[in-house]
């Protein structure tokens, strides 16, 4: 038994030795990638052990050289692929690995893939631009909150969602005259009303000052930002409300990125921990999350009136289990969209 497993362990190293020099070919393409991998001969009878993500080779073949090549034609929504909106770019991210064996046991090589795209000019929306204002001072805010398409480029022209798909819920604040100031989502609940009522039926999305609730369910999270002034809730669709009108209402704040803090955060699950979406070094922010984010403190209440809240509500969304079923579905009503409104900020 010990011969086998040294013997075993020794294979495995010399595997990771021969992989170390890759030759990896990448084209990225407009919504689809093509990876192109030629390993040695001695990784052909591993063909079945190489991934894109979670994804296996498109093809497989052996070469005249005895060299195996192993391509991968894969679109971005597929094999895992994560995404990311930097400025006017948006990032589709990705690894290659080779897993001589299955899980739980880790892979010995890993490769990073990467495809950048820059949004055409006519396509980016207006509001992935907005304004922040250098001058010191209070004057008027406005808000908006709005639900975006797959491709994180514009406003999305339905409210239909498939069950367990994503909703990216933007959310932003127009600066104007204003130092920079930080957005923070402090409260946000599913309703089946537009308006709160003591009594309503809700389903908490975010609460405890800032804590993404639902990241701990599923997969949801908060998207790196793009801007201080605005923040993406990549909401995983669930089952309250299904098939009938759902409402988003949530707690906006602005606050002074400098001076985050337990009341005043944005944070969410990932890996199986709590992580501060703006500092991912300071996630002992995000330890209350599992508690209660309320500290008294002095400083707290000073700062409390450097701040401003605004109740914002997006809706109607209607999630179903079979989308086909309501292909017809209506379009999202922009007046049934409360997304802005002028604020004082005192």
């Amino acid at each position: 038994m010990v011969t086998h497993f040294c013997l075993g362990v020794v294979i495995l190293a010399v595997l990771a030795t021969a992989v170390a020099d890759p030759d990896i070919k990448v084209v990225c393409a407009k919504d689809s990638v093509r990876v192109t991998w030629r390993v040695a001969p001695q990784f052909v009878p591993y063909a079945a052990r190489f991934f894109l993500g979670n994804c296996m080779p498109s093809t497989w073949k052996v070469l005249p050289t005895g060299e195996g090549e192993a391509s991968f034609n894969y679109k971005f929504f597929d094999c895992r692929f994560t995404k990311q909106l930097k400025g006017k770019h948006i990032i589709y991210q990705n690894q290659l690995s080779f897993r001589p064996q299955s899980k739980p046991k880790p892979a010995i090589f890993t490769y990073p893939i990467q495809c950048v795209q820059k949004l055409a000019e006519e396509k980016v929306p207006q509001f992935l631009n907005p304004g922040s204002g250098v001058s010191e001072g209070h004057s008027k805010l406005v808000f908006h909150m709005e639900l975006l398409n797959e491709q994180l480029t514009g406003v999305s022209k339905t409210n239909v969602i498939p069950l367990g798909s994503f909703m990216p819920i933007w959310a932003a604040v127009e600066q104007k005259s204003h130092q920079p100031l930080v957005l923070l989502m402090d409260e946000c609940v599913a309703a089946s009303t537009p308006e709160l009522h003591p009594g309503s039926q809700v389903y908490p999305i975010v609460g405890n000052n800032g804590c993404l609730l639902e990241s701990k369910r599923g997969s949801s999270l908060f998207l790196p930002r793009y801007h201080l002034s605005a923040i993406i809730l990549y909401l995983q669709s669930f089952k309250f409300g299904m098939g009938g009108e759902v409402y988003i209402h949530c707690n906006l704040i602005v606050w002074d990125g400098d001076y985050l803090d337990q009341r005043r955060k944005a944070c969410h699950v990932k890996d199986g921990r709590w992580e501060l979406l703006d500092d991912p070094m300071r996630h002992s922010l995000c330890n209350c999350c599992e508690t209660s984010c309320n500290p008294r403190t002095k400083r707290a209440a000073d700062w409390e009136s450097l701040s401003s809240h605004f109740n914002s509500m997006l809706g109607p969304i209607i999630i179903v289990d079979q989308p086909d079923s309501m292909a017809n579905a209506s379009l999202l009503d922009t007046g049934a969209s409360q997304s802005k409104k002028r604020v004082d900020l005192s």
